[in-house]
């Protein structure tokens, strides 16, 4: 039984520094203690624990809008986060552990701006029929926490424009995101605000567990678990190497001649590879087979292994890869 609430709200929008506390306040939840976090990230697409994030987001174009690509601990699909979304993590032990009673806060909060929620299966919190939370969970031995996110004006464009498998031919068997109609609160209340559907949780949760809601401390001792967590987040072996194996493949013709690349890659790294083109200079088509097994799939260090090919066709792969890859 929770017999104590405890609340967080942090203001830092860095994604990999929110997940690193998300983590830390799990493994340091009280026997008997409940924690409700808040936190927001800056356009970051957030993929589960066992999705592909190639096949879920468009990683460049996200990366080179300045974006994060985070991978979480819990399963579940791919959610786009800016400041217009609202994140939440109810954290406690296995005991205390209620997704009926922890969703009913969100309800409740949501239903103080005179808004109507319902909980729609496992995963998803809609009104009228569109989800404005999408939920995901994890538990850890005795740890568990359950988080989401609560739409209030976020930026569906670029939702959608990130949100984009980013290779037709991209065939993985990790887990799908399924589409669904979203929406936003604003949309149902005018004016609403971060800091009013704070307050709102704030509230509810002290009222859906009848205890007095206290403000979390986090002590100094905390900053090294921090630290380590975060740098294991922000990791391109996390973030990449955590994708399930895939195979992927892309072809183009030049005025030198045709070319086809194929990729089986598992965490991340490449496996094995094909290519094929009927260009005249067979050499650096031999060249590119024998060194792609080994490299990690990823732009820059694939564009490396033709730096030194004839200068026709190495301008044109760098452009062919970068809009592939």
């Amino acid at each position: 039984m929770i017999k104590k609430a405890s609340f967080l709200q942090v203001g830092g929008t860095n994604p990999y520094e929110n997940l690193a506390m998300e983590e830390y306040l799990m493994m340091n939840c009280g026997q008997d203690e409940g924690i409700l976090y808040l936190w927001q990230n800056r356009r970051t697409v957030v993929v589960g624990r066992n999705q592909n994030c190639w096949k879920e987001c468009d990683v460049k174009q996200l990366e080179k809008d300045g974006g994060f690509l985070v991978r979480r601990l819990s399963g579940g699909g791919a959610v786009y986060h800016d400041l217009g979304n609202l994140n939440f993590t109810f954290l406690v032990r296995k005991d205390n552990y209620d997704i009926d009673k922890q969703t009913e806060v969100i309800k409740k909060a949501v239903g103080l701006l005179g808004i109507h929620a319902e909980r729609t299966g496992r995963n998803d919190i809609t009104v009228e029929g569109m989800k404005f939370s999408g939920n995901a969970f994890y538990k850890r031995g005795d740890y568990c926490y359950h988080h989401g996110t609560i739409l209030l004006k976020a930026d569906k464009v670029k939702m959608s424009k990130y949100l984009t498998v980013s290779a037709e031919k991209l065939r993985s068997k990790g887990v799908n995101s399924v589409p669904s109609r979203v929406t936003n609160l604003c949309e149902f209340c005018e004016g609403l605000t971060v800091e009013s559907m704070s307050q709102n949780l704030r509230k509810a949760f002290g009222g859906v567990y009848g205890l007095p809601v206290e403000e979390l401390k986090i002590p100094k001792a905390a900053e090294k678990p921090l630290q380590e967590n975060r740098r294991r987040f922000e990791s391109w072996e996390w973030k990449y190497g955590k994708s399930s194996p895939f195979h992927n493949e892309f072809e183009k013709r030049f005025s030198w001649g045709n070319i086809q690349l194929q990729f089986s890659v598992k965490e991340g790294i490449i496996e094995s590879a094909n290519v094929y083109s009927d260009a005249m200079d067979i050499q650096w088509v031999m060249y590119l087979s024998d060194r792609l097994p080994g490299c990690r799939y990823d732009c820059e260090e694939i564009c490396a292994l033709v730096k030194d090919f004839p200068h026709e066709v190495k301008g044109d792969l760098i452009v062919f890869i970068k809009e592939n890859i």
